[in-house]
């Protein structure tokens, strides 16, 4: 049995009928199903916890501020009122730009998300795009107010999806990482079968790093139940796995010669899971 700490804890099954590809399942977390019928569960993350992750991110805002306010204000020596125009831009642009750069960058995470196992993501579980980021962030203004984001609270607290206005005009939810613990037989990874990705160790150490946890659980699980899909949602659920993987790393076409792309998720969880180059 192997393990791997993921910010999902995925399960799967056909369902019938269409719903909402993320909807509330209990209190606390999202499900989110995919065009094939894969299914797999966030939780949410709770006021407590991302209240402690802001004061974290204001706490490294503020001590940010105060180191650029000593050079800054060195300028004074030339010019006051230049000094202190350029501290109140910079201090804009530092409390604008301090989460929308770290969200984009660490992948919808800041120093206090990731400090306490948080991650901001698509509510349908699409890839975040920076128009969501800025989207949220920018409406901070709003969230903060009256004070201590009252507004954005009350609107966490009612929401099905605990979700402040900025991630409601977003369409963002915050989830909490939880450890997905997938129950992978002995003989699922072999180590001696050929794989094409291991000839480019560098590769595979940039795809492990690109890759999150749980993004590497779902493609395990997909494999996992492939059997249960029909053959058309078969394809195009391992072609829309295969192409999010080959994003995070670009594999030279010697690699991807005369192999599917199922084959190829294959052989990246193959990769991601077991040790060695």
């Amino acid at each position: 049995m192997q393990t791997m700490s993921g910010h999902a804890a995925p399960t799967h099954g056909r369902e019938s009928g269409t719903a909402h590809p993320a909807a509330a399942v209990n209190p606390g977390q999202l499900a989110i199903r995919t065009a094939e019928g894969i299914v797999f569960t966030l939780a949410l993350a709770g006021p407590v916890s991302r209240s402690l992750a802001w004061i974290v991110d204001a706490l490294c805002i503020a001590a940010t501020a105060r180191i650029a306010g000593v050079f800054l204000t060195l300028l004074g020596v030339l010019s006051p009122d230049f000094s202190h125009a350029a501290l109140i831009l910079f201090f804009f642009i530092l409390n604008m730009g301090y989460a929308m750069a770290l969200e984009w960058f660490w992948h919808g995470q800041t120093v206090g998300k990731r400090l306490l196992g948080l991650r901001v993501m698509d509510l349908q579980g699409l890839e975040l795009r920076f128009g969501q980021i800025a989207i949220r962030n920018l409406l901070r203004a709003v969230d903060s107010l009256p004070l201590c984001y009252l507004v954005g609270g009350v609107a966490a607290l009612i929401s099905r999806h605990s979700q402040r206005l900025g991630d409601i005009a977003a369409n963002t939810v915050v989830i909490r990482e939880t450890k997905a613990i997938l129950q992978i037989p002995e003989d699922f990874l072999d180590p001696m079968r050929y794989n094409s990705l291991r000839a480019y160790p560098h590769l595979v150490a940039r795809l492990r790093q690109h890759t999150v946890p749980g993004e590497a659980a779902l493609a395990m699980q997909a494999l996992m139940r492939r059997d249960e899909l029909d053959a058309d949602a078969r394809v195009a659920l391992f072609k829309d796995i295969a192409g999010h993987l080959q994003t995070k790393t670009a594999f030279p076409p010697e690699a991807l010669e005369n192999i599917s792309d199922e084959q190829f998720v294959r052989n990246a969880v193959d990769v991601l899971f077991q040790s060695g180059p």
